[in-house]
């Protein structure tokens, strides 16, 4: 376990994050230069490990805490600097790859996918195998050098910005679901392939549909061997939930990879004009304690009841990732990642209805016309998707319930 990893008090966590805030603006200081292309500074903020810095230092990063990534990228904004990239790649992608890809695999695919210049999603959930991913339809059969791949996949983030998809798809329909299963890196700008948005109760298009018609995919681009996909699965999952849970997640913006906009780019002017995060945005404990605040409500004695219900989901969550990052270093998180992924979704739910509540009815317009440009609105109405996305509530609860405290499975049908 790291140095990173014994955090101690909050007050500790202060100190450190503080420490990693000078840091990286020392550095920015030294290095920020508006005159170089996004591709360029994005390859000399990789080189320094300032955009995985949770990463190990032998694998690009800086050996620190999860929410580290957060720090580094508020300590880039506020300097007036081109934060580093965003996106799934480095979500999940990359530190997928890093643990179980070659040599050759690791440079041609993750250290591009950490310098900003490839964009991912994810094509693992299909219409019949969601909740049991073990059951997926997707079929990728060996051709020579290559695997022709046919099926179809769904609920993929931007998923028409990417690159390169996280497929899963099976490759030996005759041994055991969780054994048939194999993991590629595939490229989505191909013959073969349709990318469908699909529009959401919050008026946006995050997630698409995907069809894949004979579709190919190099033998090369297989990542951790054939048949062993359940096994690198689990390494994304991971990922994903601790990310998501410790709050260590990258937004889409900047956004990756040349479909981006951002890698010809004068640095200076990405910077300048980079867009928000998202209009649909997740809140948190200090959101909802600022508006309190801003409205004169901080002292009202109901609304400090939900504040430190808020404030106590979100320091267990922070805890659990902590435990979750140190477990997962000696083989011993079972279960905590699922536990960071429903923290994760009580803190967005809550907080969009304290939220709402504060405002009142002004604050249901979703729309730039309404409070903070709809912010709140648009939060409270993408809560419910916390649920699904990253793995539904149920299948967190079953995993957690079997794998971490051994209690009896489901019946099966």
């Amino acid at each position: 376990m790291s140095n990173g990893d014994r955090e101690g008090d909050g007050g500790e966590r202060d100190r450190r994050d503080s420490a990693l805030w000078d840091e990286a603006n020392a550095w920015l200081a030294a290095h920020w230069d508006p005159e170089l292309s996004a591709d360029d500074w994005w390859r000399l903020v990789a080189a320094a490990g300032w955009t995985l810095p949770y990463l190990p230092v032998e694998q690009g990063g800086r050996g620190l805490p999860r929410r580290a990534s957060g720090v580094v990228r508020a300590a880039f904004a506020k300097f007036g600097a081109l934060r580093p990239p965003g996106g799934l790649g480095l979500l999940m992608a990359a530190p997928t790859i890093l643990t179980h890809g070659t040599p050759e695999q690791i440079d041609r695919l993750a250290r591009p996918t950490v310098e900003g210049r490839l964009g991912w999603c994810q094509l693992f959930s299909e219409p019949e195998a969601g909740s049991d991913l073990a059951g997926l339809r997707t079929r990728a059969v060996r051709d020579g050098d290559r695997w022709v791949v046919t099926g179809q996949k769904v609920w993929s983030s931007q998923a028409r910005e990417a690159d390169y998809g996280m497929l899963l798809a099976r490759t030996d329909p005759d041994v055991p679901k969780h054994h048939g299963i194999s993991w590629f890196a595939f490229p989505l700008d191909q013959p073969g392939v349709t990318i469908r948005p699909l529009r959401e109760m919050t008026g946006e298009a995050v997630f698409n549909e995907i069809f894949l018609d004979e579709a190919v995919v190099d033998h090369a681009d297989l990542i951790g061997g054939e048949g062993k996909g359940w096994t690198v699965t689990q390494t994304t999952l991971y990922f994903e939930r601790t990310g998501i849970g410790a709050g260590g997640g990258h937004a889409g913006f900047p956004e990756p990879g040349p479909k981006g906009g951002m890698l010809g780019r004068r640095a200076g002017d990405a910077a300048l004009e980079e867009p928000p995060e998202s209009r649909v945005q997740v809140l948190g404990f200090p959101d909802v304690v600022a508006l309190a605040r801003r409205l004169g409500r901080s002292d009202d004695v109901l609304v400090r009841q939900q504040l430190a219900r808020l404030h106590t989901y979100t320091e267990t969550g922070r805890w659990n990732a902590l435990r979750a990052r140190a477990g997962g270093t000696a083989g011993g998180a079972a279960g905590l990642a699922n536990i960071g992924k429903l923290a994760q979704t009580r803190i967005h739910k809550l907080a969009a209805a304290i939220g709402l509540d504060l405002l009142g009815a002004g604050g249901t317009l979703a729309t730039p016309d309404g409070i903070d440009d709809g912010r709140f609105a648009d939060a409270f109405v993408f809560a419910p998707a916390s649920s699904i996305y990253g793995g539904t509530d149920e299948i967190q609860r079953n995993i957690v319930a079997e794998r971490a405290l051994g209690l009896p499975r489901d019946p099966r049908p």
